[in-house]
């Protein structure tokens, strides 16, 4: 009996050490102190790692953002979904003009370094293709994947 409390207690301490070492599931203290900062009435906060950041995942002004950081507690990276319509006109314009034949399958915009740009996810019955802007001008071609039968 003497030796399951033990036992207890010692998962209890290394949960307790665990918690306050990280600040909040594991986010280093300064992400979360910036992210605060950074994004005061959010809710829904989620956090997890992806590809050696941190990201946020929250509701902000009734829109779902993505936010990522280093591990510095740097923002890097903003992202939003949005809706072809919200697109500058010229950018609209190139996608209807050259892509007609693909539908959209996904598109947000990224705000990282004081420079805002969109990707877009294309899709037909042959390939996947992303395009990334250059701002609100023009696409440029992402990565292109051929589709496989299964």
């Amino acid at each position: 009996m003497k030796k399951t409390i033990l036992f207890l207690f010692a998962i209890l301490i290394t949960g307790w050490y665990t918690a306050s070492a990280n600040g909040n599931n594991g986010i280093d203290k300064s992400i979360k102190r910036s992210f605060e900062n950074d994004f005061k009435n959010a809710t829904n906060v989620t956090w997890q790692e992806k590809n050696g950041f941190e990201k946020a995942t929250f509701s902000y002004n009734n829109e779902i953002m993505y936010a990522y950081y280093e591990l510095s507690g740097r923002l890097v990276s903003v992202q939003r979904n949005v809706t072809s319509e919200n697109l500058p006109i010229a950018l609209q314009s190139k996608l209807k003009k050259g892509y007609n034949n693909y539908w959209i399958t996904d598109l947000f915009e990224n705000d990282s370094c004081d420079e805002t740009n969109y990707f877009v996810t294309l899709e037909n019955s042959d390939n996947i293709l992303i395009l990334q802007s250059d701002g609100s001008n023009s696409w440029h071609p992402y990565e292109k994947f051929i589709k496989t039968a299964n």
